[in-house]
């Protein structure tokens, strides 16, 4: 009887897990594009101009697309195709009993329904779209479809367009190597290094420069773990370029850009960026730091955005870029792209953050829409990654863990010292992860960084998301068991979550206790860590409650993302921003001096002795 009831217990939690994972869908995964049938008709037509892009060396083109169609209808669509010519033989058979190909086995890139831009189109069948193309290293085709998305139907195909280099690298993304004074350029290439030699041109601003070479990773359709991503969502990534800037002077502006060496001895440059070296570990200066999870991405063109998967993407992109000049350093802990098997979108993403990510660090952890595939070793056995199983995510951006695939590490900003924890994995106690949890936190010289921060992408402290407090726990199950008594012994700041889509405060807390009656400014011993959720950044928002839970200080159902400010050693600032307007929302501020970090708490007293 009492297994009985674990059963019951277990079956109810996963269903409210997967309520949760399914409440929004992939805009790509809603097209059954392996059913497509052809029906090519001699008076439908639709062309694509300009042709040939970039040729003042822009990486990103707007483009007409104009199409006929005699027998119209309200849902028919135009997809975006790349490569432009669609290869029947590379398709694995939809009937293996009649061993019968599809016409198309790649999902396009991106789609519009026809009459979006014209209210007439079903009367008249004719109409006009613009799309807006990034450089994806092949060219592309736009095909009119009658049918819906569950039944496609070809009716016409239009010319190919392309980059006048489709190969160049592009979209660099920083990070902070595993030293303070280490920064890492990653960035995409259609460049094999049997081609050209990839490296970084750099140096401080006014200086001579010197070159850095780069690494080079990619990864092949067999390294995904199932469908799409091994399947209609595959795609090409191109090639991942790796290089670490070594030995720079803290607080410096320097000068880089990407090149290519080609073996006729010419050179294939990206444009130049510029980024602000780290301070000095400890160093006493203003340092901002900007924290957000679940953004994923948006067209700017309203492609794909039919069933609103991410409303709330650019305009936290827009306000980050806005306030560029006042962040130092970003953290976006997990749920990146929100591709689930569709790997075009991750180039798509990377040229959306790009304004940002090539000039801060972009600093990344892993949630369950990077990793989680069943028997693939993460620690839930969901489909959320749609196949990828982490692969695209640990090959497309740089982190400082010791090893790739098991995503957490600490890295340090100036007061500020970072546990990154991975969800996806084994964090309990006994667990090769909560030692290096328990090390990260115990390494730090309060002192010199006296702002300690944890971060996951699962809400492994508190919540009163509406799926949470169903379960009980106002938390990711099992998830403070044995983290907090760590969080209270090296006595943590501030703990971050994303995963859920909204922001809310906790009160310092510890056991469920609030251990301090304030809301606005703390002063004075650590007697407890604040939770924050901030996962509203951009995909569509999580419900709270009805109860609001004693520990709640303010929730809010919208897009958003946090700031921290510290001015020196013993003031820090927090601001909760909304996406849609910049405006702070939310703020508390801590004063506290060293003295304070040291006194004894509860379950946090170092041992003593009596001995003189």
């Amino acid at each position: 009887m009492v297994w009985f009831w674990v059963l019951v217990l277990f079956t109810a939690n996963l269903k409210l897990g997967l309520a949760h994972i399914h409440g929004g869908e992939q805009p790509l995964a809603k097209i059954n594009i392996l059913q497509t049938t052809v029906a090519l008709h001699e008076s439908a037509s639709i062309s694509a101009e300009p042709v040939l892009l970039g040729l003042k060396g822009e990486d990103t083109e707007w483009i007409t697309v104009n199409f006929v169609n005699p027998k119209p209808s309200l849902d028919d669509w135009v997809g975006v195709f790349s490569p432009a010519k669609f290869d029947p033989s590379a398709c694995p058979p939809v009937n293996e009993r009649k061993k019968q190909l599809p016409y198309i086995c790649s999902a396009p890139i991106k789609y519009k329904y026809a009459n979006e831009s014209s209210s007439s189109y079903a009367k008249t069948g004719t109409a006009s779209l613009r799309f807006q193309l990034i450089n994806q290293r092949a060219d592309f085709s736009f095909a009119l479809f009658s049918g819906g998305l569950s039944d496609p139907i070809l009716v016409a195909i239009s010319n190919p367009i392309s980059f006048t280099n489709p190969k160049a690298p592009l979209y660099p993304r920083l990070a902070q190597g595993k030293s303070w004074n280490e920064m890492t350029v990653t960035w995409t290439s259609g460049y094999d290094i049997d081609e050209a030699v990839p490296f970084v041109e750099w140096g401080r601003k006014g200086d001579l420069q010197v070159r850095s070479p780069a690494g080079t990773l990619t990864f092949k359709q067999n390294s995904m773990c199932g469908s799409p991503a091994s399947t209609v969502g595959w795609r090409d990534p191109g090639f991942i370029h790796t290089s670490f800037l070594k030995d720079l002077w803290p607080n410096f502006i320097y000068m880089y850009r990407i090149g290519h060496l080609l073996y006729n001895g010419s050179v294939v440059w990206s444009k130049t960026y510029s980024f602000k070296s780290s301070p000095y570990p400890g160093q006493n200066s203003l340092q901002r730091v900007v924290i957000f999870g679940d953004m994923g991405k948006a067209e700017r063109d309203g492609s794909n955005e039919y069933s609103d998967y991410q409303p709330g993407s650019l305009n936290t992109t827009d306000q980050l870029i806005r306030d560029l000049d006042n962040i130092d350093i970003v953290f976006h802990i997990g749920d990146l792209t929100y591709s689930n098997g569709y790997i075009s979108q991750w180039d798509q993403f990377t040229a959306q953050v790009e304004p940002i990510a090539s000039t801060v660090p972009y600093m990344i952890a892993s949630g369950n829409h990077e990793r989680d595939w069943p028997n693939s070793g993460s620690f839930y056995d969901t489909p959320d990654s749609g196949g990828e199983c982490g692969v695209p995510a640990e090959t497309m951006f740089y982190y400082p863990a010791e090893n790739k695939a098991k995503f957490w590490y600490s890295t340090d900003y100036g007061l500020f010292h970072f546990c990154i924890a991975d969800s996806e994995h084994d964090w309990r106690e006994g667990s090769e992860q909560y030692r290096f949890i328990e090390q990260c936190l115990a390494s730090v010289d309060r002192h010199r960084q006296p702002w300690l921060i944890f971060s996951a992408h699962r809400v492994l402290g508190y919540s009163s998301n509406d799926w949470y407090s169903q379960e009980g726990a106002y938390e990711e199950p099992m998830g403070r068991d044995g983290l907090q008594k760590l969080w209270q012994k090296y006595k943590v700041d501030i703990a971050f979550y994303g995963h859920v889509h909204n922001y809310e405060r906790s009160c310092p807390i510890y056991q469920n206790q609030c251990v301090n009656k304030e809301k606005n400014h703390y002063s004075g011993t650590v007697n407890g860590t604040i939770h924050v959720v901030v996962g509203g950044a951009g995909s569509h928002l999580s419900k709270f409650s009805q109860l609001i839970p004693y520990w709640s200080i303010y929730r809010d159902y919208d897009f958003g993302f946090v700031k921290l400010t510290a001015f020196n050693q013993s003031s820090l600032l927090f601001e909760y921003k909304k996406s849609r307007d910049g405006k702070v929302y939310d703020s508390f501020t801590i004063s506290r001096d060293y003295k304070d970090v040291l006194a004894c708490v509860h379950d946090g007293c170092e041992p003593t002795t009596l001995a003189s």
